[in-house]
């Protein structure tokens, strides 16, 4: 009777430090660089744990690991009605990272859920608050108002909201069309203006080359010359006449003098 109770004592004792082994290896916890270890003791807060091995009282103790990395929320496309009552699609990118990991845990049940809804709700009423043009051109502006709003509430969840970044912005069709319309006219209008600006310009030179030409008449003859140089170098047929200055200047005087007469 007493080998039998020592038989049993000694399994009892042999599974009772197999347990014991199981419970401390199932403490054992691996918390990486970019992590913080949230640690709860039945329940209640008890501090944060940095990276590396850690034991946790399996039961006893639980850890929540949170991640410190910056994260990002890509915000889905939805219709807002701008200040100016146009009708836009528009999605957005949100990059967040975890300041302080025990207020994320402790002040709200999912903060990366949280952060996306309040940032859909600032981006609605940020863009509805701006006018198309001003959105389109001041994109940037618009996407830091949007960031410090959402930086400003989610604080509390010790979230740091570090970017905002607007991505597709769609418009109407018609809007679209009126848009390239508008942009066709400007072109036009700047295409027009550089053209008359370089007729002025080719005026005032023709005008100096006048003035000159007509002080030096040698520099006739030069540019007479020239220019029969380039009508020579045509292949086409052609007839060319050439008189001397003097006979013209000749048969004007006499025509002169016949109507005087």
């Amino acid at each position: 009777m007493g080998i039998v109770l020592t038989l049993i004592g000694d399994a009892f004792l042999k599974i009772i430090g197999i347990l014991l082994i199981l419970y401390a290896l199932a403490g054992i916890k691996l918390i990486y660089q970019y992590e913080k270890g949230v640690l709860f003791t039945l329940g209640k807060y008890q501090g944060l744990l940095d990276a590396g091995l850690v034991w946790v009282a399996p039961i006893i103790q639980s850890l929540r690991k949170i991640d410190l990395r910056i994260q990002t929320i890509d915000l889905p496309k939805q219709e807002v009605i701008t200040k100016d009552n146009v009708p836009v699609k528009i999605n957005a990118t949100v990059f967040f990272r975890v300041q302080y990991p025990d207020k994320a845990v402790l002040n709200v049940e999912d903060y990366k859920y949280a952060t996306m809804m309040y940032s859909q709700t600032v981006l609605r009423d940020v863009i509805g608050g701006v006018e198309l043009d001003s959105m389109l051109e001041k994109r940037d502006e618009v996407a830091e108002s949007i960031r410090k709003i959402v930086d400003e509430i989610t604080d509390e969840w010790g979230i740091d909201v570090t970017g905002v970044r607007l991505q597709d912005i769609e418009l109407p069709e018609e809007m679209r069309r009126a848009m390239a319309r508008q942009a066709e006219a400007e072109r036009e209008r700047r295409a027009v203006i550089i053209k008359s600006e370089g007729e002025i310009k080719a005026a005032e030179n023709l005008t100096k080359a006048g003035k000159m030409i007509s002080k030096i008449p040698e520099a006739l003859h030069l540019r007479t010359l020239h220019t029969l140089a380039e009508i020579s170098s045509d292949p086409n047929q052609k007839f060319i006449i050439l008189l001397p200055v003097e006979l013209l200047k000749a048969f004007i005087k006499e025509k002169k003098e016949e109507l005087v007469t």
